[in-house]
């Protein structure tokens, strides 16, 4: 199976996992007077259209390059990343402004059972978390990485309604806002793990270099090659999950230009055999200079 289609895989079990929480946590919540599982119903929600954004962005991903797009759908990738993020940051927003509305006005005290309903809810959405993420470090998708966090805030969302249900439980009558509280703090939380995700979607999507290992071992490669004398402007771009690379490559003067088309071609090789996810290397020969 192929990264990409392991990323969709992924993308799909979320989807179908979050479908049913929502409606557990919905109806739950609803019959056990709890703002605070309704809440988090609502961030599940917003998890099953990530997973639908998720999954839609690395279907898009796999299509091959063509006249129109040359260097493939990549960015894809990179958008639906950006796209879940900002659903996070609207999620965090939504479900802030509506605790602060449930604290100022009183309500019922939250049913012992859905105390029940949160402890699965948590146990589930970890081990996805888990799973996804173990994913998307294998393939080194953005996308499913950003849908490893988006259910990781699920948790968190449900283990702050659990201790907010729980602080109302044992306070009493008086504490019926406990798990309104503990919507707003989760809401925060919710809020900075989307800005958080929302960076490195921003950056692929602007060429950013990739991190120093990357670069390092594409110098050395090159660098490796029998004639190659020196290299200098390596430029890395990312697209999906996938690496470009433009470098200057500099080699004999009396080099015939067949024998310079060859060793190019030998750098190409040494390059993609060392980082397998560069599928695109574009060199330009240069004589080399000592001085």
């Amino acid at each position: 199976m192929s990264q990409t289609a392991r990323g969709i895989k992924a993308a799909l079990v979320g989807l179908l996992v979050n479908i049913v929480l929502v409606v557990a946590k919905l109806l739950a919540g609803i019959a056990g007077h709890s703002y605070a599982l309704i809440a988090d119903a609502i961030e599940s929600s917003t998890d099953t259209f990530s997973s639908l954004v998720v999954w839609g962005g690395l279907r898009i991903t796999t299509r091959r390059a063509d006249a129109e797009y040359p260097y493939g759908y990549g960015r894809a990738e990179s958008l639906a990343a950006a796209v879940v993020s900002l659903m996070l940051l609207g999620a965090a927003m939504g479900i802030a402004v509506a605790a602060v509305g449930e604290i100022i006005t009183p309500h019922h005290m939250p049913a012992p059972f859905t105390l029940i309903v949160i402890a699965i809810v948590v146990l589930v959405k970890e081990v996805l978390f888990r799973g996804v993420l173990r994913v998307a470090d294998e393939t080194g998708s953005t996308a499913v990485k950003a849908d490893a966090w988006h259910h990781r805030s699920d948790a968190i969302t449900s283990a702050a309604a659990f201790v907010g249900i729980s602080i109302a439980l044992r306070g009493g009558p008086g504490w019926e806002a406990a798990d309104d509280w503990a919507s707003l703090v989760a809401a925060v939380v919710i809020a900075l793990n989307g800005l958080r995700l929302l960076r490195p979607a921003i950056q692929d999507l602007m060429d950013r270099m990739p991190e120093r290992s990357v670069i390092d071992q594409i110098e050395i490669s090159a660098k490796s090659v029998d004639g190659v004398r020196a290299i200098e402007k390596v430029r890395v771009r990312r697209l999906g999950i996938e690496y470009y690379v433009d470098l200057h490559v500099q080699a004999d003067p009396a080099l015939s230009l067949r024998d310079a088309h060859i060793l190019s071609g030998k750098v190409k090789g040494a390059i993609r055999a060392a980082v397998p996810r560069v599928v695109g290397v574009l060199i330009h020969m240069e004589p080399y200079e000592q001085d």
